[in-house]
């Protein structure tokens, strides 16, 4: 029967310990500082659902202490950050009276998260079991590891690395692992669970940093979604945890444990104890095989750096307020201002400019982008490559057809995996058709400009004159990745998220909270209520639609307000629900794009209308409301 030489006596290290020790099983288990003193004077207990107890283990400080033997299992039980280091002093360590040594002969367990370990330690071991491991404990305190975790103890997934058939010193693993409460499973696939795995532990950041909340939850959703994509594009498959698994996750529950409440994940627990946490190699791991794939991953690599600055600072677990998040997740995904934009310009992974420049009465766009445009950047025509041709049904403006976009947009030479960057001259108006149509068409990375050309030549970056014409990209686009309302979803949008009687139209409810959802329209407030209408055929708008006009998301500047101006303009827009639960259309579905993009800095998704006010109003079948208020009828 092996012995586990459990190396980090952390939260996972002390847990092994703990339950493989009263198994039967022989361990040692190898700690630092406070934590060892403890260990070595039977002071650490270890608390599950069922009882607790103090360790009675031998304890070590490091391999000079243990005197490695042939029947041994290294278990790596540090911190991500610190396995580079313990891998190579321990495998270099002598076994069998220093005939061999440790990397030669002795199999490794690695239980850490991320990608990088189980290949560091194969650097130095020749037998490495890596494994995924579910296992809640909680560690903040010296001397005191809870595991709620009942009645299994865990959850591992275990492989030799690389993947292939299990080893003996998996299977025997294993066998051990179950034996001592845990439920265990030997795969033959480790790196899609190791992968599968990365997908919840890229959302540990958000836990260590912020309150549970809607902003959290839509953070999570983005971090994942970003790190599956880039997990796809590197190669890996992640499994489905819960549908190809055979171990009984019926049996793994969390159960409260008193005077010892779980406060969140590993990430969290880091800044707990106010040390280095693990995130390099959680969204740092996305980031890295973005960048090797020659692409970004911005919401991963944000929260990464987050999590550093937060730890630096002594930051509190779950201290940060919504508004920190918002901000991150705006630069993230919706803005760039002109000074970031330079210098990614000048770096590897450089985005693609798009000149949209148009405005509802100006055909002449192209002739303002041949006067001077951003270095590098290729013209794209709003009316004829960001729209189908107008129609009764489909408004001015309807979505081009997806075959048609993605010809346009090899023309504008856009590979898959390039960031892409847009902009104008009118505040970002026609500009933000482009990044909505481009992320509705599976471009998850597109930013605006910040405050435009007007932004880009006050930082004194430098305009040129004449066309680009870049070679023709390899993009791939598919639809459907922003939500979009057809005119039935818009009128039961707005017939659903009406405020009570007495609220304006141009507000929000008075008590921040709509019952189901609302309905934006986000044209001049004039339009809205019917007093002129320069372009359609009837004046007014949609009944039950309030007035958010999109010319009040910037400020004299052409740059958008800033975030907590524009978190208070929206107030309200919001419920507990979920799914899409407010829409927005505009006279054509163009500038309904820039308030959805304010609505995204401000931390709110929102689905838009793309027939907008030119497909309603040209349907007589269509009711039409006039003045301030959302549900006033017109005159027959």
């Amino acid at each position: 029967m092996p012995r586990y030489v459990i190396v980090g006596a952390g939260a996972v290290g002390v847990t092994l310990a703990a339950e493989l020790r009263r198994a039967g099983r022989e361990v040692v288990l190898v700690g630092r500082g406070r934590q060892l003193e403890l260990l070595r004077a039977g002071g650490v207990r270890y608390f599950n659902p069922d009882d607790s107890w103090a360790l009675d283990v031998p304890a070590a400080g490091g391999p000079d202490e243990v005197g490695l033997d042939s029947g041994d299992v290294l278990v790596l039980a540090t911190k991500t950050q610190q396995a580079e280091e313990a891998l190579a002093v321990w495998a270099r360590q002598p076994v069998g009276g220093g005939r061999w040594r440790a990397g030669e002969v002795l199999p490794v367990l690695t239980v850490q998260n991320g990608l990088e370990v189980e290949r560091a330690a194969l650097r130095r071991f020749a037998t490495v079991v890596g494994s995924v491991v579910w296992v809640p404990s909680t560690y903040v305190a010296d001397g005191e590891v809870a595991n709620p975790a009942g009645p299994a103890r865990g959850v591992f997934w275990l492989g030799t690395y690389p993947d292939g058939p299990a080893s003996p010193a998996a299977r025997a693993i294993t066998d051990d692992l179950v034996a001592a409460g845990f439920e265990a499973q030997l795969v033959t696939d480790l790196s899609r669970w190791k992968a599968s795995k990365l997908l919840g532990s890229a959302t540990f950041a958000l836990d260590a940093l912020y309150a549970p909340g809607p902003d959290r939850d839509r953070a999570a959703r983005l971090a994942a979604a970003e790190a599956r994509a880039v997990l796809t594009a590197a190669g890996y498959d992640p499994a489905d945890t819960r549908a190809e698994t055979t171990v009984r996750l019926d049996r793994f529950g969390l159960q409260p444990i008193d005077g010892h409440e779980r406060g969140g994940s590993s990430t969290w627990q880091s800044l707990a104890r106010a040390r280095d946490a693990e995130t390099d190699f959680l969204n740092g791991e996305i980031a890295l095989l973005a960048r090797l794939a020659g692409r970004r991953a911005p919401v991963n690599a944000a929260l990464a750096a987050r999590v550093q600055r937060a730890v630096t600072e002594q930051t509190p677990p779950g201290s940060l307020p919504s508004d920190d998040l918002a901000g991150l997740l705006a630069a993230a995904t919706v803005l760039v201002d002109a000074e970031t934009l330079r210098a990614e310009l000048a770096g590897s992974v450089a985005p693609a400019l798009l000149d949209v420049r148009w405005a509802l009465g100006d055909a002449d766009g192209e002739k303002h982008y041949l006067d001077g445009h951003l270095p590098g950047a290729v013209y794209v025509d709003l009316e004829t490559e960001l729209a189908a041709p107008a129609s009764a049904a489909g408004g001015r403006h309807p979505l081009p057809a997806l075959a048609d976009l993605e010809r346009s947009a090899r023309r504008w030479g856009l590979n898959d995996g390039q960031p892409v960057v847009v902009y104008d001259d009118n505040g970002g108006q026609s500009a933000a058709r482009a990044w909505w149509l481009l992320r509705w068409a599976g471009v998850a990375d597109v930013r605006l400009l910040d405050g435009g050309l007007g932004a880009w030549t006050a930082a004194g970056a430098p305009v040129v004159p004449g066309a680009q014409r870049p070679e023709p990209g390899d993009i791939s686009l598919s639809e459907g990745h922003l939500p979009v309302l057809d005119a039935d979803a818009a009128s039961s949008l707005a017939d659903s998220g009406v405020p009570g009687d007495g609220v304006s139209g141009s507000a929000v409810p008075g008590d921040g909270v709509l019952r189901h959802g609302v309905l934006v329209d986000a044209r001049a407030a004039q339009r809205y209520r019917g007093e002129v209408e320069p372009v359609d055929s009837q004046a007014g708008h949609i009944p039950g639609a309030v007035s958010l006009p999109t010319a009040d998301n910037v400020g004299a500047d052409g740059r958008f307000l800033p975030m907590a101006a524009l978190r208070a303009r929206f107030a309200g827009l919001t419920t507990a629900g979920t799914g899409p639960e407010v829409g927005v259309y505009c006279g054509s579905g163009v500038t309904a794009a820039h308030e959805i993009a304010a609505l995204a800095v401000a931390g709110i998704d929102a689905a838009l209308y793309p027939g907008s006010w030119s497909a309603w109003s040209a349907d007589p079948a269509r009711p039409v409301a006039t003045g301030p208020d959302p549900k006033e009828r017109k005159p027959a």
